[in-house]
């Protein structure tokens, strides 16, 4: 089946990056050819930050009105146990040292939109503490506030029991835990909270103990190491020094400032996807997403607004460690389906 499709700016072995507005191409491409087929859309959106950044963010009412609209687009593109990951962080009243309640407004709003049946699977925390200091006016100007050092991350779906494996996920057990495993001896019996603990319940090695819903990126404890998963450390490890980035300081180029962690992408990805299902990120910016599905075998789309940073997502795509390479697509292609 030949599909007209107008906006694609390049495409990979897996995947390929389209060229406009997100509601836009949704509904000239997205909605008709591939309804309910995405099983992960994972996205961090522009943030309704006061002071206007280059990649576009609205303020308020526009942009709770903006984000609510997304809700029956995202429904429309999910599969019946596709899961959609928001980013979020906070935002501050104007001139004021006021946390807005936009955040959760939107929230709110996408989860109980009349057209939609969404609801809040999980909520979960990324700490960064490298974050730098904000609001400024209110944390290193008049210091009068603490350091925002923490995103929301939202798990939505529009079904009760979204396909999820968390033994995809396993952290690292820690040295008292493989201690346990190795002695199989434990303290069980009755808790005062009533839990009665079984005598093998510590003791069997599961590959790693199940994760929390909080991404420590850098230890609150320092006496402490941190046990992120695998896939999370290992991509976050390498983010401060990655290819993406070595090419775009040797090129001169200034990166997207808004970029998810990729290990926070890796981690859903693993959890909530298999090998050849499909992933979208409305919001791409220099297209995280799509480089994290390509090295995990995930077929994917992106949607980028800005030329600029649709073609510095490219760069990407030169990292030795792909298999796969960039096709360049001009803006008016015939691709097969």
């Amino acid at each position: 089946m030949s599909i007209r499709v107008t906006n694609e700016f390049y495409r990979t072995r897996y995947g390929k990056l389209l060229l406009g507005d997100f509601l836009d191409i949704s509904k000239q491409y997205l909605n008709r050819y591939y309804k309910n087929k995405f099983q992960l859309i994972i996205t961090s959106p522009p943030f309704p930050l006061n002071n206007k950044k280059r990649y576009g963010n609205l303020q308020g009412e526009n942009y709770l009105t903006w984000f609510t609209g997304l809700a029956p687009t995202f429904e429309n593109l999910l599969s019946e146990r596709g899961s959609l990951i928001i980013e979020m962080g906070n935002s501050w009243e104007k001139e004021r040292p006021v946390q807005s309640l936009l955040h959760l407004e939107c929230l709110l709003e996408m989860v109980k939109h009349p057209d939609c049946n969404l609801r809040l699977v999980q909520e979960f925390i990324a700490y960064n503490p490298s974050r730098l200091p904000s609001p400024a006016q209110w944390v290193t100007v008049n210091r009068i506030r603490t350091v925002d050092s923490y995103t929301h991350i939202w798990w939505i779906a529009k079904h009760d029991y979204p396909k999820a494996d968390n033994s995809k996920v396993l952290r690292p057990y820690s040295k008292e835990m493989q201690r346990l495993i190795r002695s199989k001896t434990f303290n069980s019996g009755k808790r005062p909270s009533q839990h009665d603990i079984n005598p093998i319940a510590f003791t069997r090695d599961n590959g790693g103990s199940i994760s929390h819903n909080l991404f420590e990126f850098e230890p609150i404890d320092f006496k402490r190491k941190v046990r992120l998963p695998h896939n999370v450390l290992s991509f976050s490890n390498t983010n401060s020094n990655d290819h993406f980035l070595r090419m775009c300081r040797k090129k001169g180029i200034t990166p997207h400032p808004a970029r998810m962690n990729p290990g926070l992408i890796s981690f859903f990805t693993e959890f909530l996807t298999d090998e050849g299902d499909l992933v979208l990120d409305p919001f791409s910016g220099s297209n995280t997403t799509g480089y994290v599905a390509e090295k995990l075998k995930r077929r994917w789309i992106s949607v980028e607004i800005d030329e600029k940073y649709a073609n510095e997502s490219i760069i990407r795509f030169g990292d030795p460690k792909l298999e796969s390479k960039v096709t360049k697509a001009s803006l008016e292609v015939v691709h097969h389906d």
